[in-house]
């Protein structure tokens, strides 16, 4: 008797697909198994492992000393979803920058009352919002294509996820329904899917479905980076550490704190010039936090 837990919609599916939903279960290490997952499983077979290539069959001894540490398990399923991602996906990257001067002035302003409640009020919550507010305005970024890539499933849902850096490996745990809550709300979701993160203390259903994601590198730096999209995601928000820049204000330049963004998108669905308007609107709304508030 099968130990994998999967509806029978999601079981046709799979042998349609020729999908074998025991090793998949193996593979993402749960036992619950949902249609996105079979999009995953089944995105056409992964390109050559390392050891099937001879460009990897080196004996590195050769070269000096030398010792082997086993991949974790999280570590191994993110290398192949990344390998198949990057495979299968043709991705580019829009660059762009917000002005966050008004929104770090701001959310300075809210610290004394939000710590009050015991939250603590982050830049990536502010992000979150915004972005859910964005997937709203723009439905096509808020979609997934078919397993077949002949039709767009459209949500009515936008659901955040963001990139954890963990110890045993980077795990994508998500916000649901980011458009309905309010900036304190989403702060206090964060903390908490952050903390059970690294406790490895996530349930499986809130590591999947969501709309898009975020990786946010503020914390360590960098200028800018491209993302791998998080299958079956069509884009992914890739966000570094801001620097105080001189802003042009029409009659003189103005220092100003410039974050850089980068928004990783899906070609066979998203164009170029959907994408730059998006991060745009994206943009404007950090510029101005008043915004996201209405």
């Amino acid at each position: 008797m099968s130990d994998v837990i999967a509806s029978p919609s999601v079981r046709a599916m799979a042998a349609r697909n020729g999908i074998d939903l025991e090793r998949l279960a193996r593979d993402l290490g749960r036992q619950t198994i949902a249609r996105e997952d079979l999009d995953r499983g089944g995105a056409g077979a992964p390109p050559p492992a390392p050891a099937d290539n001879a460009l990897w069959r080196v004996d590195h001894s050769e070269w000096g000393p030398v010792r082997e540490e086993p991949l974790s398990r999280f570590a191994r399923l993110a290398a192949r979803n990344l390998s198949v991602a990057a495979s299968v996906i043709p991705a580019v990257t829009h660059h762009d920058s917000a002005d966050v001067t008004a929104l770090e002035e701001f959310r300075a302003s809210m610290k004394a009352d939000s710590q009050a409640r015991g939250v603590k009020l982050t830049g990536l919550a502010f992000h979150i919002k915004a972005l859910a507010r964005v997937l709203r305005e723009f439905p096509k970024v808020n979609a997934s294509l078919s397993a077949e890539g002949d039709r767009l499933i459209l949500k009515d849902y936008v659901h955040i996820g963001m990139a954890a850096d963990t110890e045993y490996g980077l795990v994508v745990p998500v916000i649901r329904d980011a458009d309905r809550k309010g900036v304190a709300r989403i702060a206090e979701d964060i903390a908490d899917l952050a903390a059970r993160a690294k406790a490895r203390k996530l349930r499986p259903d809130e590591m999947g479905g969501a709309s898009m994601t975020v990786s946010s590198l503020g914390g360590i730096g960098g200028e800018g980076f491209t993302p791998i999209i998080n299958p079956p995601e069509l884009a992914i928000l890739g966000i570094t550490r801001a620097e105080i820049r001189p802003k042009w204000t029409g009659a003189a330049f103005e220092p100003a704190l410039m974050l850089p963004l980068d928004l990783t998108y899906d070609h066979r669905v998203i164009n170029g010039a959907e994408a730059a308007r998006f991060l745009r609107r994206y943009a404007d709304l950090l510029a101005d936090p008043r915004r996201m508030l209405i």
